[in-house]
């Protein structure tokens, strides 16, 4: 049997909506985009430091908080954006929740090729 031992896994967290007509989901590109904002302080810099129009970062936001049925972002015009407190709770589940499921996944990997 050929070793498998120099591999690792990748486990790709999303978290939606069961009731929603959209199939946008919240889950690595959003949260980033998310943190882009918490960080710079406006979703235009953070769409610009992902490499994405401002226009494409504002129509998966809105797409997602519709799907999701919370507001992302609290929005003051020309002062930018900052994180809801549901957005700000949202990020920090989503990383936590990512970090975890990855460490199980590899060690779960691990235990089965030994």
């Amino acid at each position: 049997m050929t070793k498998l031992n120099h591999l690792a896994t990748s486990v790709r967290l999303s978290i939606t909506n069961p009731k929603a007509e959209s199939g946008s989901v919240f889950g690595r590109g959003v949260a980033n985009l998310c943190l882009g904002v918490r960080d710079k302080g406006s979703l235009n810099a953070a769409a610009k430091g992902m490499g994405m129009a401002y226009s494409k970062a504002w129509r998966i936001v809105k797409d997602t908080e519709k799907a999701l049925g919370i507001d992302l972002l609290i929005r003051d015009g020309a002062h930018g954006s900052v994180l809801s407190p549901a957005g700000n709770q949202l990020v920090d589940s989503y990383f936590t929740i990512q970090e975890k499921i990855s460490q199980e996944a590899l060690k779960l990997y691990q235990e089965l090729n030994a």
